[in-house]
């Protein structure tokens, strides 16, 4: 071998193990660098050349400087941190979920049911004592007042899903414009050889922030550049972001508003399973709006079982004058109230159906009733023979003009749509054997107003006066029918607690619309719903924890600084360095003696 080759072959020796120290000093410089990658040095011997009849080595050279990286658990990590952004949000939402409706506590909407029924029950052991009506109104009242409460908190949760997707949204979007970026200087870098280190572990702590919000997967380019997926849509492509947005929409379930993230560039609805996005797009619906509508659901069917009894019940001095709380829209009422276009109807979560009410109308003077029916045909037919439709079905109009035909009564409508029942002077009147629902749900002789949770009310009249309670009940003596023309004589013993233990029973009877269970059974069955989710969304919580806890101990056992890994290193390069620059040494003093001679 010349000595000029050898000179050049211990100047390569040099330069490799000049740049593998510098790059272990990089290495222990970013042991603690959060989303540091430790960098290998891979050297390969320069290819040899021929000479004096064999082949000599000519030095070494550093083929590449990579990352220690390994892309499969890369891609298992992401996953873990959607989950565990994902099981925590759960968690956040379950558990805000389960403080507003506080069952555990003694404030929770069953203790009011229990109270406000209670409260009846007190009632019908001493109808005529003013104390047990003025509770009764009381608990009422507080009961209207929580729903109310527990919905508006559960409402405000909702906006705060709102918010945070909406600002979550934003967050990605920056995200994504930031990964689209660091792949154009990526690639620009690079220019098809070699890794720009640096920037690659600045692109996956990107990533890897992405994946709390959104379930991502990536796909390399040969160029260097990282495609980044949200289910099968792409949402970066190579230099470019499609966006992301945040829209909320009008809609007929969902109540009232329903949200999606879409695609900025061309409104593609994104499938997003996991991260905090994924848990706050879920639990708004699963979790907020299901329980809203449930609350509702129930409210409704406080409102209408104890509206329905008290509407058949009287007082002690009976009624002159009732007005409904239902006030329904001029277009509305000479429409059927089955009628799908008829839309106070519509609105309400309980209906009228086909059946019938008697109306009673009792002479104060002499005692004397007499009852007459009113039926309300609500079948969805009409003609002769029956073809689908509703000209001939009950509307408010027909309702109010069947009362008013009853002798000693007339009815009307008032100017904001209320029916409204007088009896003549010296009658008062009332109402039983309700089959269709139609006084519960018009609001006829009611104990509460409104609809459902977000207007549950206890009836104005009786707020200021609960002696209007209908506490008793007329209950026939014989068996008799009552036509639909003039009244006829009804002959009744008056039971002056028959209408409060009804209304007592309430909370425990098997309801048809909830699924022959009881108002009291089916709360119960959700607030333990709720409570089994988030008891199972805390044991998520923790091991999504521990499972991504366990990716990144993996992921540091191979792109971690191990601090003695890199000292043996740095003796071994510093090593390799001495001995080059003795053995360049040896060459330069041969060279020095062959010099020598020459002179």
């Amino acid at each position: 071998m010349p000595l000029n080759s050898a000179l050049q072959l211990g100047r390569t020796a040099l330069t490799a193990s000049q740049l593998a120290i510098q790059v272990a000093g990089n290495n222990v410089a970013n042991a603690a660098t959060p989303g540091y990658s430790r960098q290998d040095v891979t050297m390969r011997p320069i290819a040899d050349t021929r000479g004096s009849g064999t082949f000599v080595g000519r030095g070494v050279e550093v083929q590449s400087i990579r990352r220690s990286v390994d892309t499969a658990l890369q891609q298992r990590l992401l996953g873990g941190i959607s989950g565990e952004g994902m099981a925590a949000t759960d968690l956040a939402q379950l558990s805000s979920v389960e403080t507003t409706l506080d069952e555990l506590g003694n404030q929770g909407l069953s203790t009011q049911l229990t109270s406000f029924f209670n409260s009846w029950s007190e009632l019908a052991n001493s109808p005529n004592l003013g104390a047990s009506r003025a509770l009764v109104v009381q608990q009422g009242r507080s009961l209207a007042s929580f729903v109310r409460t527990v919905r508006g908190e559960l409402e405000n949760q909702r906006t705060s899903i709102d918010r945070d997707l909406q600002s979550t949204t934003s967050r990605v979007n920056g995200l994504l414009d930031e990964i689209a970026g660091a792949n154009q200087s990526i690639v620009l870098a690079e220019g098809g050889s070699g890794q720009a280190n640096g920037l690659r572990d600045r692109r996956d702590q990107l990533v890897s922030e992405l994946a709390r919000y959104v379930d991502v997967t990536t796909i390399e380019q040969p160029s260097g550049a990282l495609d980044v997926l949200v289910g099968s849509t792409p949402i970066v492509l190579a230099g470019s972001s499609r966006g992301v947005e945040f829209r909320a929409e009008p809609s007929s379930s969902n109540n009232g508003v329903s949200v999606r993230i879409l695609t900025r560039d061309n409104a593609e609805e994104l499938n997003i399973r996991a991260g905090q996005l994924g848990s706050l797009l879920n639990q708004r619906d699963t979790l907020v709006n299901s329980t809203i509508d449930e609350l509702d659901n129930i409210a409704s069917q406080v409102i209408f079982q104890v509206n329905r009894v008290h509407s058949q019940g009287v007082n002690a001095t009976g009624y002159t004058s009732l007005t409904g709380t239902l006030p329904m829209a001029s277009a509305d009422r000479t429409l059927a109230l089955n009628d799908p276009t008829n839309a106070t109807m519509q609105e309400l979560r309980i209906r009228p159906q086909s059946g019938s009410f008697t109306v009673r109308v009792r002479n104060e003077a002499t005692g004397e009733m007499r009852i007459a029916t009113v039926n309300v045909d609500l079948d969805g037919l009409t003609g002769t023979p029956p073809v689908p439709g509703f000209g001939t079905d009950t509307s408010l109009t027909s309702l109010a003009g069947s009362i008013d035909g009853i002798t000693n009564v007339t009815a009307s409508i008032t100017g904001d749509g209320k029916l409204k029942i007088d009896a003549a002077t010296g009658y008062t009147v009332s109402f039983g054997d309700d089959t269709s629902g139609a006084l519960a749900v018009l609001g006829v002789n009611t104990f509460f107003e409104g609809t459902d949770a977000t207007n549950i009310a206890i009836r104005s009249e009786l707020a200021s006066s609960p002696a209007l309670l209908a506490t008793g009940r007329f209950v026939p003596r014989n068996s008799g029918g009552a036509g639909t023309g003039d009244p006829t004589l009804f002959e009744a013993d008056r039971v002056d607690n028959g209408a409060a233990l009804l209304i007592a029973q309430v909370r425990e009877t098997p309801q048809t619309d909830l699924g022959g269970q009881s108002i009291a059974e089916r709360w119960n069955q959700t607030v333990q719903t709720i409570a089994v989710k988030t008891g199972a969304a805390r044991t998520a919580a923790e091991s999504a924890t521990i499972v991504k806890q366990s990716l990144d101990a993996q992921k540091s056992a191979i792109a971690g600084v191990s601090m003695d890994e890199e000292a043996i290193n740095l003796i071994n390069y510093q090593r390799q360095y001495q001995a080059s620059a003795r053995f360049i040494s040896v060459v330069d003093e041969m060279t020095q003696t062959l010099l020598g001679l020459v002179r």
